[in-house]
């Protein structure tokens, strides 16, 4: 009857204990703030005397994990973006002029001779002198057709090769775009993520929405302008050759296949420079800021294998010819090749103060964004209409806690006061669990967390009225508690159980405040049944082994 194990008795309360250790470090949350920061500082920077008494101010000992405040609790700043899929077509098309002019040089004799046309930015369009040519013309440049990397474009290839009178036209296939489309915005996604990662903020929000758009949000960043500063940079590094001498005519033509482009440090310098560039920034495997030799800052950077033999290759069969730097579609240096560079490294030079070459190393560590991105939405919540936020939950908590523990009480009498401590754990285990797995407390959250207050009293109420039910029916004291206990736990788990399979759709469909709201909820669904039907029942169990009374009162 009404009998536990020794060893469930220590579990419960074993589990209830880490719970509340779990939780303490939020009821400090500042103090304990500084000192994870100061000691991340420590790890990351060295010791300093200011860096260990920050740390010190929390006893190393005691768990130190925090519930991250969102957005609309914290502050901070929400950006929506959409990625300019288009423009990855043009680099696309830049990339592959070179394979085409390669591979229709020794058709010569067939083709003619063949010249680059101006048209859509998305095509290649080449008029060739020999027509009748056409159709080999077509058979070799469709050999450097790859087929489509992805489930939906198998059995496709990557261009369209197609004739118009004596235009050649070479586009991406409709099954590449698609592809390309995915692909750009899942790489967009992950440097928007590694860029904000690398600046060292809490616990952002980073999440891909429809076909072409991501959300971003970052509690704790100052606005939406600063947020944009470090996401919006493309710090797109790549290395060209120089087509002719610098100039200072910004409309000068530049020829078929090559552009115009501003010096970074020289006012009113342009270069024109070919548009396809020899190494880009995505073969670099690292960059650093450092200074030059004249110990001015600068930044170091190294490429990965097949970028430094490109890089090496080129620089052995162009020695005396300049090559640009380019950053940005800026010209930042345009040296002249002295020698073979087998190495695969360099420094990048110019006006930079410290803090542009560090957050130019960051940059480009973090990788060059595929495409453009346009903001369609910025907001900035302040830190104030954060507090606002958090001292409305605060006051919604506490008057749902209070009405429920007052009705509790009123209602059921010393059973009460026992479902009330059992409540108290519950909120305590939820902001313990919060802590553990490092989630995000929203202000839709502090509404599941309400919702779970009222959710947890209901399950005793079920169990406390089959208790009456059950001494009307003229059992025992003893009996009547194991019966309400054993007949309320399938009602009970039904309930609970439905609800959590709903909490579980909204966190896998939803996103933002909709999932904030449904880990709260689900947490909370866990931890009101192992309060209810294991806490309360220990504590009645205990008092009942202590009292052993004749009736109780329910």
């Amino acid at each position: 009857m009404l009998q536990i194990d020794l060893w469930k008795r220590v579990l419960i309360w074993l589990v209830c204990a880490a719970g509340i250790m779990l939780a303490l470090p939020n009821g400090f949350y500042t103090r304990v703030e500084q000192a994870n920061d100061a000691a991340a500082d420590i790890i990351a920077k060295g010791e300093t005397p200011e860096r260990l008494e920050i740390a010190g101010q929390w006893p190393s000992y005691l768990p130190s994990g925090l519930v991250n405040l969102g957005l609309d609790l914290r502050g901070g700043a929400h950006l929506l973006a959409e990625v300019k899929v288009e423009d990855v077509y043009e680099a696309r098309m830049d990339a592959l002029w070179p394979e085409v002019r390669d591979a229709l040089r020794p058709e010569r004799s067939t083709v003619g001779t063949f010249r680059r046309q101006p048209g859509p930015a998305d095509q290649i369009r080449l008029k060739i002198s020999k027509p009748d040519g056409m159709a080999r013309a077509l058979e070799v440049v469709r050999g450097l057709a790859n087929p489509v990397t992805s489930l939906t474009g198998a059995g496709a290839t990557d261009i369209e090769v197609s004739a118009d009178s004596d235009i050649l036209v070479v586009q991406l296939s409709e099954a590449e775009k698609l592809a390309s489309d995915d692909r750009t915005v899942r790489q967009s996604l992950e440097i928007v993520r590694r860029r904000i990662d690398e600046v060292g903020t809490r616990e952002p929000t980073i999440q891909r929405q429809g076909a072409d758009r991501i959300l971003i949000q970052v509690p704790g960043i100052g606005s939406a302008s600063e947020l944009k500063a470090i996401i919006g940079t493309t710090a797109q590094l790549t290395f060209n050759p120089v087509a002719g001498p610098p100039g200072n005519d910004p409309d000068a033509a530049p020829g078929v296949g090559n552009k115009v482009i501003p010096s970074l440090d020289e006012e009113g310098i342009y270069y024109t420079i070919e548009a396809a560039a020899v190494v880009t920034g995505e073969d670099l495997v690292d960059a650093q800021p450092s200074f030059d030799q004249n110990g001015r800052p600068a930044v170091t950077f190294r490429f990965n294998t097949s970028g430094a033999r490109r890089f090496g290759d080129y620089t052995a069969e162009n020695i005396g010819s300049p090559f640009a730097i380019v950053l940005d579609d800026e010209v930042v240096s345009a040296p002249v090749i002295q020698s073979h560079i087998p190495g695969g490294s360099g420094i990048i030079t110019g006006n930079f103060t410290v803090e542009e070459s560090t957050n130019l190393a960051v940059l480009l560590r973090a990788g060059a964004l595929p495409a453009g991105l346009e903001f369609l939405e910025e907001r900035t919540i302040g830190p104030e209409l954060g507090q606002d936020s958090i001292d409305a939950g605060k006051i919604a908590t506490i008057v749902a806690f209070a009405a429920v523990l007052v009705f509790m009480g009123l209602s059921y009498g010393l059973f009460g006061l026992f479902a009330n401590v059992a409540l108290i754990l519950n909120i305590a285990l939820i902001f313990g669990m919060l802590s553990l797995i490092g989630g995000t407390l929203t202000l839709p959250g502090i509404a599941g967390i309400v919702l779970t207050v009222g959710m947890a009293v209901d399950a005793n109420v079920l169990i406390f009225e089959r208790i009456r039910e059950e001494l009307k029916a003229g059992r025992g004291p003893a009996k009547a508690i194991d019966e309400g206990y054993s007949k309320a736990l399938s009602a009970i788990l039904d309930a609970n159980i439905t609800t959590f399979i709903t909490a579980v759709i909204l966190f896998a469909m939803g996103s933002g405040p909709v999932r904030g709201f449904a880990i709260t909820l689900g947490l909370g669904i866990l931890t009101s049944v192992f309060t209810a039907i294991f806490v309360t029942r220990l504590m009645i169990v205990m008092w009942f082994e202590r009292r052993r009374p004749k009736t109780i009162e329910v």
